[in-house]
C-alpha cells in the first residue's frame, strides 16, 4: 500500500511558543467517555481536561483503564459513548481523519515499539517523512537534533538491539517527539525497564515538562508524579475516582480507594 505524505508539519516550537499557543479553551477534554470490551466495561463515563503545557498524570491499578484511556484519546480504540475534543474538534466524530489526528500527537508505548530492521536515526524520521511529507535531508536534520536532545546523537546509526531498555525508550520519545505534537501520551514508558534505567527516562519526561511539552501520562512512579504533575487522576473500575494536584491525590488523598492504592505502592 502506498502512503501519500501529508504536508509538512512545522518547525519545532520553543517553550514560549508552547505556552503562548492562541487556543486559550482546553486542548484535550473528555466528556462521559465510556468503553466496553464485550461484557467488561474498562471506561465509564470518564471527565477529564488538559490545558496547553499541562502534565497530567493517570495512577491506579493495573486494569483499572488507564492504558485504554490513552489509546482512546489517540483514536486507537473506539469509544462507545461520550465526546473528546482535541485542538477544540470532536475527534469522536466517525467523520474525523484519525490519521491526521494521530499525526498532531506522539503516543509512546510500555514496549518502544521500535522497527528492528532500521537504524535509530531511521526510526526518528520514518513517520516525518511518510506521514508528514518531510524532504529526507530536513527530516535527518530534524532527527538529528531531537536525538542529541535526548543524549543521543551518537547512537544515530546504531540498531535498536544494540541499544539498553532506557536508550531504546528515550528513542521512542524522540521519535514522538520530532514531528512537534500537541500532545504527548506516554503509556507507563518506564514499566519494562530495569530498575537502574527507569531514573534516565523519567529525567527526560521531567526536562520536557520544564520545556512546557503538554503530556498526559500514567505511571507507578509516585514520586516523579509527584513532581511533574499538574493534576492527579486516580482511576478505580473505569472511573476517576479523585482528582486533584499531586500535593492533594498523592500527599493526602482523600478517597478509601485512593488511599488504599498509595499504601499498596508505598509498602
Amino acid at each position: 500500500m502506498r502512503l501519500t505524505p501529508r504536508r509538512s508539519s512545522p518547525p519545532l516550537r520553543s517553550p514560549e511558543q508552547r505556552r503562548g499557543d492562541p487556543e486559550t479553551s482546553d486542548l484535550l477534554s473528555l466528556n462521559g467517555v465510556r468503553k466496553s470490551f464485550g461484557d467488561h466495561v474498562v471506561l465509564r463515563e470518564v471527565d477529564l481536561t488538559i490545558e496547553p503545557g499541562q502534565c497530567v498524570v493517570l495512577i491506579g491499578a493495573s486494569g483499572s483503564g488507564k492504558s485504554t484511556l490513552l489509546r482512546c484519546v489517540n483514536l486507537l480504540e473506539v469509544v462507545d459513548d461520550g465526546v473528546i475534543t482535541f485542538e477544540g474538534r470532536d475527534i469522536t466524530d466517525p467523520k474525523v481523519d484519525g490519521d491526521e489526528v494521530r499525526s498532531r500527537m506522539g503516543m509512546v508505548f510500555q514496549a518502544y515499539n521500535l522497527f528492528p530492521h532500521l537504524d535509530v536515526i531511521g526510526n526518528v524520521t520514518l513517520a516525518l517523512r511518510l506521514v508528514h511529507g518531510v524532504g529526507a535531508d530536513e527530516a535527518r536534520t530534524r532527527g538529528l537534533a531531537m536525538l542529541d536532545r535526548v543524549g543521543l546523537a551518537e547512537k544515530s546509526g546504531a540498531r535498536p538491539d544494540d541499544l539498553s531498555g532506557g536508550q531504546q525508550q528515550r528513542v521512542a520519545i524522540a521519535r514522538a517527539l520530532v514531528a512537534n505534537p500537541r500532545l504527548m501520551l506516554l503509556d507507563e514508558v518506564t514499566s519494562a525497564l530495569d530498575p537502574e534505567l527507569v531514573g534516565e527516562v523519567l529525567d527526560l519526561l521531567t526536562e520536557l515538562k520544564g520545556e512546557g511539552v503538554t503530556m498526559l501520562l500514567n505511571t507507578h512512579e509516585m514520586g516523579f508524579a509527584r513532581d511533574v504533575a499538574d493534576q492527579v487522576c486516580f482511576l478505580h473500575d473505569g472511573r476517576i475516582h479523585e482528582q486533584g494536584s499531586p500535593d492533594q491525590v498523592i500527599g493526602d488523598p482523600q478517597q478509601e480507594r485512593t488511599r488504599a492504592f498509595l499504601s499498596r505502592i508505598r509498602a
